[in-house]
């Protein structure tokens, strides 16, 4: 896995300079003061960003890919698929991030992928030291803390249906990329449901 971590180059360096000043307003000081705290990791498809029962240790940005979060129960050896991420998002087991606990989820990778990523200390570092990394921090804990909210109201408030419409939207393609039984983990539905709702939705259209 050492030999995987890199050195940022030029046009990663580009894209997350970008995406840090789009994300929170983050000047060229602050970005320049963290450079060289951000890796940069090429993940096969298959492999794993973070284990469960693993302390995540790094915040990463995706360059390429898709990954997904998912609890594997040891008893049934049923996975659950919780979320899934792409590129220019922020991907963490954000509780084991933050408490320093064991992680309950693994990340991993649903094709060849690369992100850049920061380590827990190097980031809280950046906290300690510049007013806009805290900025940041409070930034990502919300996003985080509405991801989290946004997927439970999912669950209470949305049919199977308006929950796959709603990643549609939020993430476009995804079904080019993603096995079915992926999408159905995530929706807490069977296969079989999977394809009435995607007829239903295709007949809706003509």
């Amino acid at each position: 896995m050492t030999n995987l971590v890199t050195t940022l180059m030029t046009d990663t360096e580009n894209i997350v300079s970008k995406h840090l000043k789009n994300f929170a307003q983050l000047n060229d000081k602050d970005i320049s003061d963290s450079k060289t705290f951000w890796k940069s990791r090429r993940i096969r498809k298959g492999d794993f960003l973070n284990m469960q029962s693993m302390v995540c240790n790094d915040l990463a940005l995706i360059v390429k890919g898709i990954f997904r979060i998912y609890y594997h129960d040891p008893e049934t050896e049923v996975d659950k698929n919780l979320f899934f991420f792409s590129e220019n998002q922020f991907v963490v087991s954000f509780k084991s991030f933050v408490t320093r606990n064991p992680c309950w989820y693994y990340i991993e990778a649903m094709e060849d992928s690369e992100v850049v990523f920061i380590s827990y200390s190097n980031l809280n570092s950046l906290y300690a030291t510049h007013l806009n990394w805290a900025k940041f921090g409070r930034l990502l804990a919300e996003q985080f803390f509405s991801i989290a909210q946004s997927r439970t109201e999912e669950f209470i408030f949305y049919t199977h249906e308006q929950r796959y419409l709603k990643l549609l939207n939020e993430q476009p393609g995804i079904l080019e990329r993603i096995p079915a039984y992926h999408i159905s983990s995530y929706l807490g539905i069977k296969n079989p449901s999977l394809s009435r709702i995607r007829r239903r939705i295709e007949n809706k259209k003509t």
